[in-house]
């Protein structure tokens, strides 16, 4: 009988609590600029994104500066913009269904670890109910393009 490896199990575990969850992570590395989109399925879903700066221990290349994100929607007007942010929480109603891009920039001369997460929720509040014809999606299957 073959036993499948640590590494399989993990991967399955991650897969359902993502599934679950219903939240996009992905933690990358930054030298300069680095865009991600996320395809709103409806208008008015709200999208809350959080992102944090994870610092290297080494302190021969600290920099106590953050990076900066640019938010924009699908015809390209501009959502929302932080500057020089080491972590942020935003939350935000789509007016359009589409392609959002999340572009993050880093000014320091060192790279940067960043853990930036994306919810896409149908509606506001957990108590809300569907109205006729109308079905709640909470994102279990949305995707992350990199650009």
């Amino acid at each position: 009988m073959k036993t499948r490896s640590p590494e399989f199990a993990m991967v399955a575990t991650l897969a359902i609590l993502w599934s679950i969850r219903g939240v996009i992570g992905i933690k990358f590395v930054i030298d300069r600029e680095e865009c991600f989109s996320h395809n709103v399925e409806y208008d008015g879903d709200t999208i809350h994104l959080s992102f944090v700066v994870i610092k290297s221990e080494g302190s021969w290349h600290y920099a106590p500066d953050g990076v900066d994100l640019v938010v924009k929607g699908p015809s390209g007007n501009q959502i929302h913009d932080f500057r020089d942010k080491t972590s942020e929480k935003f939350e935000f109603v789509a007016h359009q269904s589409g392609i959002h891009r999340f572009c993050f920039t880093n000014k320091s001369p060192y790279h940067e670890t960043v853990d930036f997460d994306v919810h896409e929720a149908h509606f506001s509040y957990h108590d809300q109910h569907a109205k006729d014809g109308e079905a709640i999606f909470p994102c279990f299957l949305c995707t992350i393009y990199v650009s």
